[in-house]
């Protein structure tokens, strides 16, 4: 298998740290990938020109990060990573949603701050650091019940506030959230997010 990828994208971050955590991260080629060079060949494995993408084995390619690590844990059919059924299996599926929400709320905010004076709209940066908030606040009322059974859920909320922590070190999603603060101090401990932190490139 091969994965296109972005050291500092973290919905590839999810799919590795899945990957290390299933034994299967020695099986994945890593293809660096610029989403901005339309000579990547991107587009040809995405039409969406977005990395994570998974190219297996028969040449068909899987994106985005949820359907890949849905993959990947179907290579390991003993695994708990994704709970076949049941209420577990949603509240993983669950977690993953709202911490991906998280992510993409991320993302348009620091895309925007980025954008040349006079054209940024200060709103909408707010707005989407109001999601953020929101969706911290409802995760430090489950922080009790992240630890345990590492589930895509815990993983996704995991590469999530790494990535805060990468973005916007300024913003202190810490404060007020004691338990969300210790979980992930813990969670962060693990071998697959220490091997993934994200980088900028050199």
């Amino acid at each position: 298998m091969k994965l296109r990828y972005s050291p500092t994208s973290p919905y590839v971050r999810k799919v590795v740290v899945t990957a290390i955590e299933l034994g299967l991260d020695e099986r994945i080629e890593r293809i660096l990938t610029n989403t901005r060079d339309p000579n990547s060949g991107l587009k040809r494995d995405n039409p969406l020109s977005k990395v994570p993408a998974l190219i297996l084995d028969d040449g068909a390619v899987l994106y985005d990060s949820p359907v890949i690590c849905d993959y990947l844990a179907s290579l390991s059919p003993t695994t708990t990573l994704l709970p076949p059924a049941g209420p577990e299996r949603w509240t993983a599926l669950r977690r993953q949603a709202l911490a991906d929400g998280i992510l993409d709320a991320a993302i348009l905010a620091m895309l925007e701050s980025r954008r040349p004076d006079g054209e940024r709209s200060p709103a909408f940066a707010k707005a989407q650091k109001g999601k953020i908030t929101a969706a911290l606040d409802a995760l430090e009322g489950e922080a009790a019940t992240l630890a345990g059974e590492v589930t895509i859920g815990a993983i996704a909320v995991g590469c999530a506030l790494g990535y805060l922590d990468f973005r916007f070190p300024d913003d202190d999603w810490r404060r007020d959230r004691p338990a969300l603060a210790a979980w992930y101090a813990t969670f962060a401990e693990r071998p697959s997010m220490v091997a993934s932190v994200p980088r900028d490139p050199a």
